[in-house]
């Protein structure tokens, strides 16, 4: 009995200890543990210890991590800004959609007989140059996402930040299209406007439309005039969005890309 009292008080001084780290639950669990002790032989006090450390782990999703709602909140906030950022930048840096392949912006689908025609025809250069153009409008574009996904960040909600944290490996992408496509959209349709006339898009369009249209004048072809803004404008949107992903999926499944503490924490209980 001497022996068991002493051991009763080794795992009361243990049970302290949790308390201070694990907080309202363990203190529940000492309680009981602590009546139910002295009656215990050897064996079923370890199982008593064994299973309070299987509960304790469990409520912080065995981890040994207990999270907040504002916790939560906050870290995934922390990772769509920087998932967010590191898309814009990567879309609006030189290159960043011409030399992409998942997002590059190819000829436009329904003028495609354009580009055949006139590549026929000894065009390719100019062709070439046309494509430039759209992706280097695309680039513009993108530098202006970033105060429109930080409004959508800023009123998240908590059934939200659940719902993401719980979701598939996009499911915070899919949640910022949702809150943000359309005004990307509207944002980013003068600044192709502006871009597409800065990079001379119509201008490089021009000279392949005549040519075409003159090859097929004799065949009674239909003219092609694409609307190369919304075309641009809609690839531009979709191609941030393919960026995100990527990010959002480092994040989940890369520990070294989760760039801050609270990152770590919050999706170490997804581990």
């Amino acid at each position: 009995m001497a022996r068991l009292l002493r051991e009763n008080i080794n795992i009361d001084k243990r049970i302290r200890d949790m308390n201070t780290r694990k907080g309202f639950k363990t203190i529940l669990l000492g309680a009981t543990m602590s009546v139910a002790i002295v009656a215990c032989t050897d064996q079923q006090l370890m199982q008593t210890v064994n299973s309070a450390g299987e509960v304790l782990s469990a409520s912080s999703g065995g981890t040994g991590l207990s999270l907040s709602n504002d916790e939560v909140i906050k870290g995934l906030k922390e990772a769509l800004s920087v998932g967010t950022d590191n898309a814009a930048s990567l879309g609006s840096k030189a290159d960043g959609f011409l030399k992409n392949p998942k997002i590059h912006i190819p000829f436009p689908e329904d003028a495609i007989k354009v580009k055949n025609t006139v590549e026929d025809l000894g065009l390719k250069p100019q062709v070439d140059k046309f494509v430039t153009a759209l992706n280097r409008s695309a680039e513009e574009a993108a530098k202006s996402a970033g105060p429109i996904f930080l409004d959508a960040i800023t009123t998240m909600s908590i059934q939200d930040g659940m719902n993401i944290l719980k979701g598939d490996k996009n499911a915070a992408t899919n949640y910022l299209k949702s809150k943000t496509y359309s005004a990307l959209y509207d944002r980013f349709k003068p600044k192709v406007n502006a871009a597409t006339s800065k990079m001379k898009v119509a201008d490089n369009w021009q000279p392949l439309a005549k040519a075409y249209n003159t090859a097929t004048m004799l065949t009674g072809g239909q003219q092609v005039d694409p609307d190369l803004e919304n075309y641009v404008t809609t690839r531009a949107v979709d191609g941030i969005f393919t960026l995100l992903a990527d990010e959002e999926q480092k994040i989940r499944e890369n520990p070294a890309a989760r760039v801050t503490d609270l990152l770590k924490k919050v999706f170490a209980t997804q581990d």
